[in-house]
C-alpha cells in the first residue's frame, strides 16, 4: 500500500476515535444529576469566600498606638465606608486606563470602578459612595442629588445595577462640588468629625474629600482618614497626610484653621455632613 493511502486511512481512524470519545463524554455527562449547576455553584462560592477572606478593607488600615476605631451601627454609612475593599495595586489609574501623573498622594486605592468616562471626579466620588451605600440598603427613594439650579435628580425604577450606573453618569454630568456643597449641611465641629462627613469647597472647579474612618484615644482625641478622586476622573484613593508623616495616612482632628491634603488645601469650616 502506498504511503499516501496509509496516511489517509490513519487520518480517518483518528477522526473516528475522537468522535467516539466525544460521544462517550457527552453521554456520561447527560446521565449525571445536573453536575454542571452543582459545580458552578461550588466554584462561585469558594471564589467569593476567598476574595472576602483575603481582602483588605478600610477598617484594616493600621492605627497609631493608643487609638481605637469608633464603632458604628451595622447599617450606618460609617460602617459601609469602613468595609469598602482596597485594591492590592496602589497605583491610581485615570478613566482611560493610564496611571495618574502624581503617584505620591495616595496611601491605598478603593476597589470601586471609575468607569471609562471622564465623569467620576472629586465631588462625584463622594456622591458615588453615598449612593452606593443607599443602594445596598435598598433606600432607593433617598438617592437624590441636586444640581446648581436646585433641580433634583432622583433614582427611579427599575432598581437594577445597569439603571443605577446610567443614573450616576447623569448625576456626575449635572452635579458637582458647587451643587453638593449646597446640598450638604455644616458639621458641628472638628471634634465631632464622623465617617461620612465631607470636606468640600464648592466652585468651578472646587474640590471635595470624604472622611472614610475615625478613631480616638483615651483622651478623646480623634483622627480620621480622607479619600478623594480628582480631575481627570480617576480611582478613588485614601490620601496620605503631608502635615504629619508619622501619623499618615491619618489626620488629627484639631481646631487648626487649615487642612492640608496632598493636592488641595481646605479650611476647617468646610467640614460638612449629610
Amino acid at each position: 500500500m502506498e504511503n499516501k493511502e496509509i496516511t489517509i486511512i490513519s487520518k480517518i481512524t483518528n477522526m473516528m476515535y475522537k468522535l467516539f470519545c466525544c460521544s462517550f463524554f457527552l453521554l456520561s455527562f447527560a446521565c449525571n444529576n445536573n453536575p454542571k449547576k452543582e459545580s458552578t455553584n461550588n466554584v462561585q462560592k469558594v471564589n467569593k469566600e476567598t476574595i472576602i477572606e483575603n481582602a483588605t478593607f478600610i477598617k484594616n488600615i493600621p492605627l497609631p498606638d493608643g487609638y481605637t476605631r469608633i464603632e458604628n451601627g451595622e447599617d450606618s454609612f460609617a460602617s459601609y465606608l469602613q468595609n469598602v475593599v482596597l485594591k492590592e495595586d496602589k497605583t491610581v489609574y485615570k478613566f482611560d486606563g493610564t496611571p495618574k501623573y502624581n503617584q505620591d498622594a495616595q496611601y491605598a486605592v478603593l476597589d470601586i470602578s471609575v468607569d471609562k468616562k471622564d465623569l467620576q471626579q472629586c465631588a462625584d466620588a463622594v456622591m458615588r459612595l453615598r449612593a452606593e451605600y443607599l443602594y445596598t440598603q435598598e433606600r432607593f427613594a433617598e438617592i437624590i442629588f441636586t444640581d446648581n439650579e436646585n433641580i433634583k435628580y432622583k433614582f427611579e425604577a427599575p432598581y437594577t445595577r445597569d439603571n443605577f450606573a446610567k443614573y450616576l453618569n447623569k448625576v456626575f454630568g449635572m452635579c458637582g462640588s458647587a451643587s453638593l456643597a449646597k446640598q450638604l449641611k455644616p458639621a458641628s465641629s472638628m471634634s465631632n468629625i464622623a465617617a461620612g462627613n465631607v470636606i468640600i469647597r464648592g466652585g468651578f472647579p472646587g474640590h471635595a474629600v470624604i472622611v472614610m474612618d475615625v478613631a480616638q484615644n483615651a483622651a478623646g482625641e480623634k483622627i480620621y482618614l480622607l479619600a478623594q478622586s480628582y480631575m481627570p476622573a480617576q480611582d478613588i484613593h485614601v490620601l496620605k497626610n503631608p502635615m504629619d508623616e508619622n501619623l499618615s495616612p491619618w489626620y488629627a482632628a484639631t481646631e487648626n484653621e487649615i487642612i492640608y491634603t496632598p493636592e488641595y488645601t481646605f479650611k476647617k469650616s468646610e467640614l460638612m455632613a449629610w
